[in-house]
This record gives structure tokens, C-alpha cells and sequence, in this order.
């Protein structure tokens, strides 16, 4: 399984003016007819198997769209011009943003998905339950659902009847004095909100900051954050019901997944009664989720989660490796940490919160290969890309609410150039460009097609190679009579280590001695590797490069 993450807003944007703060008249949006058929081959051939929409549910934006008959969000409860997909205006609605026609947005999505589809591939939608906008209204939910908050009493702090958590006294956002001259405001009165329901975040305060989640509210999902954390689960709570209603009405769209906002500030009780629920409607669907807590990855899992995010183990190591000079061998426990729920472990190298891999924060000019294999190739679990990664986009503009900090914007309307020529006008791919996607396509469909990388066992070979463990990862995946040992270079230099194999690993992995041909899977370089227990091979491999030698078993030489 290997995830393309697309930014829906951004990937195909054909406006090139690029006006920080601007408009979407004068930066414009991608639409999701722009992904057609040749585009979405191009996306299967680097070896995707699933395509995770960003940001397509409805969410608050400072567009008007009130002529299409969409309630006008406050720019005081909006990030940016175009706002932040993650604050969910309407559960059951499509982003304007994203149609060419508005009033048949929820149609063009189908056909998205229907396209995605055709290309052997499967669709992986948001699901953000822990909290919504500000001016939350759904104008599209289906007759006889009752909107969040429509039965709330406001008069009391917390109800297990209650969508929402509600405190003494009126909100005061934190961008309402700096807009009160400009001349966005207009003839518009400040936002009013009394009384002041809790922020996203957990705060649980009427003056949140700006580095809170102001623009969103937090759900409540029967914790009574306002009196002791006590637990309130059974009468199942209100929002539990509209919140599996939600699940099913996606569901039921033919997608395949669901990528699970902040799951973690959500009770795993919640988890455990609904995903069932829904998994028994459609067995194959897939819960993914954004996790940074790994005391608890086991409760998630338990609870029905497919994937989790590996960030706070693997995907922080491999960032400290490049950016802190952390030792290679660290690795190892970040795998041994996670060792018996590897599968269900999803990494990546970036994603829409994280920086972009070769910004000037991250790696800048080094090679991601030696982070690219241990991520993809060391374990079972899949793997996720974010667009523009594959052409090594380095996120650097200063779009408007985003400054630059090695982010692509989620609240700016903006042009990529890189992703216009990766699947626009690929005759003007730069040469690095060209070469850095068919680096991606050779591991990635490596990952699929290479049954040892798919479905072997793995065997970590640096208990025995401390002497490397600065700068080299060796490992091994083997699967009936096919072997793989891969080599990660995380240095400057050239490194030519002897890579010890023990004999445990002959034993374990059930590895004949003898010398076999062996074929870089990178290069195409072919050559004979002699393996001994308890005796080592000797690899060159390049600065920030890497190795993947193929043996075959049964073909001794």
C-alpha cells in the first residue's frame, strides 16, 4: 500500500500570479476535473495504490459563495483566504473551491472517484472529528438529520446531549482588532460567538491565541473536560450518532478510506463502537490515523485503525538524522519500538503539517534515497508520499497566512510550478526533476512488485555492525528463495563498510552460504556477493545513496 497524498486546492492550479494573501480571483484553485485520466496515470505508474484527497469537504473559507447559496464565513474565524481544510464547515457538503460547476460539486467528486478507480487505484477522503468551524452549518446534510449544535442548551457548561462545550462569556478572536480598520471588514460588525464555545485545541478559554485552533470548535463527545474528564459514554452521547452518520454517508459514496484527523483527542471509545459499525456496511474500507501518542497506538488498533501515523518514532528519527546528526543505527529502536504492530505502522518522509523534505530546514540538496528505502522497504507497512515530494518541491514561498517555512500553504490560494510541469507540461521537467521521480517510481514500485519487500521477513543487521552505526542502516528482507540486502548511506561521504551477516540471520532466514549473483535493483549493477555466516560483505555506496542487491537463493554461482 502506498499513499499519494494530493492537496486538492493546490494540485493543478493554472493561475500563475502567485499574490501573497491573494484572492481566489486573483491566485485561483485547482479543480478536481484537472485530475483527469492522464494525469491520474502518471500518478499510478510511480507505484500508488491509494490517493488520499486533501481538503475536499466543505470547509470555511473568506470566499463568497453566498450567490450559490453557501453561507458566507466571517474573516475573523478564518485562516487565510481560502481557510484551512480542517475546519469543516459542512460535514456533508463539497469544497466550491474545487468545482467548475458549484452546483454540481458533489457530482464532479464522484467522477473523481469514479476515474480513480479506473486507474486501479483507491480513494482515501478526510474525516475530521474532533472539531469544526466556527459558523458550522450543513446545508447539505440528507432529510432528517439534525445540524451540530441545533438542540444544544448553551446554558450549561457540558451535557452528554451537548455537541459542543460551552464557557462564560463572549469569544474574542484574536485577528478581530487587526482587522477592525482593514478593508476585507467592510461595513462587517466583528464576529460575535456568546456564549464562547471551546476551541479545537482544548482550550478551553473565550481568548484563545493565535497559535490556538481559533478558527474551530471543539466536539464533545461525552468527556466533561469542564468538570474532572468524568466520562459520560453511556446513553451513548449525541455526537457519537451524527459522527458514525457522517462516516456512512462517505461510505456510502464508493470511497475507500479515511484518513482520521487528530484521532487521539477523540475517546477510543468512540472508535471501538463506530468503526465496527461501519466496517460491517463496507468490510474493505480503511481507518487511518493521525496519532502522536505511542502509549496508546495499541488502543487505536484494537479500536479498528488500519494504519497509524509513524511519527513520533520513525519519521522524527529520520528527520534528526539529517538535521541533528543522530546516529544511523538509531533506527533500530524506532522499529523495535513498534515491532508487533509494524503493519499497521503508516511512514512517510513528508505530509501537509510537516516540512518538505529538501526545503532548507529539512535536507535541502541531500538525497532523500537512504531515508526513502528505510521507510519503504524496511517493514510490511505502507508508505505515504506528498505531492510535489517526488520532484523534490521545497515549499519556500511566503503564500500569505503561511510564511516561508518550508511549508506548502493548507490556507492560501496558490500556483506550484513543480507540480504544473510533473503532470501538466512534463516536457519541461528539469533533468533533476526527471531523475528524482524515476527514483520514486523505481522504490516505490519496488515496494509492490518485489515480494520479499512486500511480504518477507525483515532482519536488521546492525547489533552486529556497531562500527558502521554512524552513518550506515543494513538490513535484509528475504521471501522464499529471493533475498534483499540494502544498504542506506546517511553521510557526506562515500562509505565502503564490511557488513557483517551472523549466522543467526542464516539460521532465522534459512540462507544456504555460498556465492550468489546479486543486481542492484537501483543501478541495474550486477556483481557476486559471498555469504558466509558469521562473515561480511563488502558494499560501496555514495554519499546520501544507497544499495538494494537482489540474490536469487536457488542460483548459486
Amino acid at each position: 500500500m502506498v499513499i499519494y497524498q494530493i492537496f486538492t486546492r493546490l494540485f493543478g492550479n493554472k493561475t500563475c500570479a502567485n499574490i501573497p494573501g491573494g484572492t481566489l480571483e486573483q491566485n485561483g484553485s485547482a479543480k478536481m476535473n484537472d485530475i483527469d485520466d492522464r494525469v491520474l496515470r502518471h500518478i499510478a505508474q510511480l507505484g500508488i495504490s491509494h490517493v488520499w484527497y486533501t481538503g475536499v469537504i466543505r470547509h470555511a473559507t473568506q470566499t463568497d459563495y453566498s450567490a450559490c447559496g453557501i453561507p458566507r464565513q466571517h474573516p475573523d474565524v478564518v485562516k487565510g483566504k481560502a481557510g484551512s481544510p480542517y475546519a469543516i464547515a459542512d460535514y456533508y457538503d463539497i469544497d466550491p473551491d474545487l468545482a467548475e460547476d458549484v452546483s454540481r460539486r458533489m457530482e464532479e467528486f464522484q467522477a473523481l472517484v469514479e476515474r480513480t478507480h479506473r486507474q486501479g487505484m483507491k480513494v482515501v477522503v478526510d474525516f475530521v472529528p474532533n472539531h469544526v468551524a466556527r459558523q458550522y452549518q450543513s446545508i447539505a446534510r440528507p432529510a432528517g438529520v439534525r445540524d451540530l449544535g441545533e438542540d444544544d442548551n448553551p446554558n450549561v457548561g457540558f451535557s452528554w446531549q451537548n455537541n459542543f462545550y460551552y464557557l462564560n462569556g463572549p469569544f474574542a478572536p484574536p485577528t478581530a482588532p487587526e482587522r477592525a480598520s482593514s478593508e476585507e471588514r467592510g461595513a462587517s460588525i466583528n464576529y460575535i460567538e456568546q456564549p464562547a464555545r471551546a476551541t479545537g485545541n482544548d482550550c478551553f478559554t473565550c481568548q484563545p491565541s493565535r497559535g490556538d485552533w481559533y478558527e474551530t470548535v471543539k466536539l464533545n463527545y461525552g468527556i466533561d473536560y469542564l468538570g474532572g474528564h468524568a466520562e459520560h459514554f453511556d446513553p451513548i452521547p449525541d455526537t457519537w450518532r451524527k459522527m458514525l452518520d457522517i462516516l456512512m454517508f462517505w461510505a456510502a459514496k464508493g470511497i475507500d478510506g479515511f484518513r482520521c484527523d487528530m484521532v487521539f483527542m477523540v475517546p477510543v471509545a468512540f472508535w471501538r463502537w463506530a468503526i465496527p459499525q461501519v466496517k460491517a456496511a463496507c468490510p474493505a474500507i480503511l481507518f487511518i490515523g493521525e496519532i502522536y501518542d505511542p502509549a496508546i497506538y495499541r488502543d487505536y488498533i484494537a479500536a479498528g485503525f488500519d494504519y497509524l501515523y509513524d511519527k513520533v518514532g520513525m519519521y522524527d528519527c529520520l528527520h534528526d538524522i539529517y538535521c541533528h546528526g543522530r546516529r544511523a543505527a538509531d533506527i533500530t529502536y524506532q522499529w523495535q519500538a513498534t515491532d508487533d504492530i509494524s503493519g499497521h505502522m503508516l511512514r512517510f518522509l513528508e505530509n501537509h503539517d510537516e516540512q518538505r523534505f529538501h526545503s532548507p530546514f529539512f535536507a535541502a540538496n541531500r538525497s532523500e534515497l537512504p531515508a526513502l528505502l528505510v521507510s519503504a522497504l524496511l517493514q510490511k507497512g505502507p508508505f505515504m508520499l506528498y505531492f510535489g515530494q517526488e520532484v523534490g518541491e521545497q515549499g519556500m514561498d511566503a503564500e500569505g497566512f503561511s510564511g516561508r517555512d518550508g511549508r506548502t500553504t493548507i490556507f492560501d490560494y496558490w500556483h506550484l510550478p513543480s507540480i504544473d510541469r510533473a503532470y501538466f507540461n512534463r516536457r519541461k521537467l528539469t533533468g533533476q526533476e526527471r531523475s528524482r521521480m524515476e527514483l520514486y517510481q523505481k522504490v516505490l514500485n519496488m515496494k509492490e512488485r518485489e515480494r520479499a519487500f512486500s511480504e518477507g521477513m525483515t532482519f536488521d543487521l546492525m547489533y552486529v555492525n556497531p562500527h558502521i552505526g554512524h552513518a550506515v542502516f543494513a538490513f535484509l528482507r528475504k521471501h522464499e528463495g529471493e533475498l534483499m540486502l540494502v544498504v542506506a548511506n546517511f553521510s557526506d561521504q562515500r562509505q565502503e563498510p564490511l557488513v557483517n551477516i551472523p549466522r543467526h540471520a542464516f539460521e532465522v532466514m534459512g540462507i544456504d552460504e555460498g556465492e550468489y549473483g546479486a543486481t542492484d535493483l537501483l543501478t541495474g549493477e550486477s556483481l557476486a556477493l559471498s555469504l558466509k555466516a558469521d562473515g561480511a560483505v563488502n558494499v560501496s555506496v555514495e554519499p546520501w545513496g544507497g544499495r538494494v542487491y537482489k540474490m536469487n537463493l536457488n542460483e548459486q554461482q
